[in-house]
């Protein structure tokens, strides 16, 4: 059942408690009230819920292009399995937003093409600079994932922890899997990049105006 059908069934719910006499204008104004507002919550929440589906999608759609990028650069390195690891447990993220999506009617981002573009040639070019330019992308775009992710359980805790229990269980998990991968680029070097602070602030950058950009279409 969608939210629009218990949205329905709400409403047909509340029609049949209440009946109204000819002149009972009071509970029908009251009656009013409670149905607009139950509607402005429903969609509400349907649109906290396509925001966040539909930018966690690009985002791991950008992850997985990153690392199929590193990879293709540096599958024969020191680093290659590490990188396929953390690559293998992005398509199955990729898999679960797919899911999401569709259970919830939520499209892609129109931007997806380009998106995905992007983050193949950021993930060739930090893997050019070395498996330390490659791990210092995967600390910077997973920290700033599992920053996003967090956000995103405030919000939904915010809204209602009961409703989205399903949701927060599963933005949880991912979460927690990208600060493993962040914790990972620490471990292989990727602070030691050649001008890791640049590095840093201008992929960061990017993927911020990348998540703006999603949020909205």
């Amino acid at each position: 059942m969608n939210v629009f059908e218990v949205k329905n069934r709400f409403f047909d719910l509340f029609s049949n408690f209440f009946e109204f006499p000819a002149k009972s204008r009071s509970k029908k104004k009251m009656f009013r009230v409670i149905v607009r507002h139950a509607h402005q919550q429903s969609a509400a929440r349907q649109a906290l819920i396509e925001k966040i589906i539909r930018v966690d999608h690009a985002g791991e759609l950008g992850a997985d292009r990153i690392y199929a990028g590193q990879l293709a650069v540096l599958q024969g390195s020191s680093v290659g399995s590490v990188i396929r690891k953390m690559w293998d447990e992005e398509k199955e993220h990729l898999d679960t937003m797919e899911r999401l999506a569709a259970k919830h009617n939520v499209p892609h981002t129109i931007f997806s093409p380009v998106f995905s573009v992007a983050a193949y040639a950021l993930g060739v070019g930090s893997a050019l600079l070395g498996k330390e330019g490659a791990m210092a992308c995967t600390i910077a775009v997973e920290e700033l994932i599992g920053q996003h992710y967090n956000d995103q359980l405030k919000e939904l805790l915010a809204d209602d922890p009961e409703a989205h229990k399903d949701l927060l269980k599963i933005l949880t998990r991912l979460r927690d899997e990208e600060l493993h991968h962040h914790d990972t680029g620490i471990e292989h070097d990727g602070l030691k990049a050649p001008a890791y602070s640049a590095l840093k602030w201008i992929i960061q950058t990017g993927c911020k105006g990348a998540i703006a950009i999603a949020e909205k279409v």
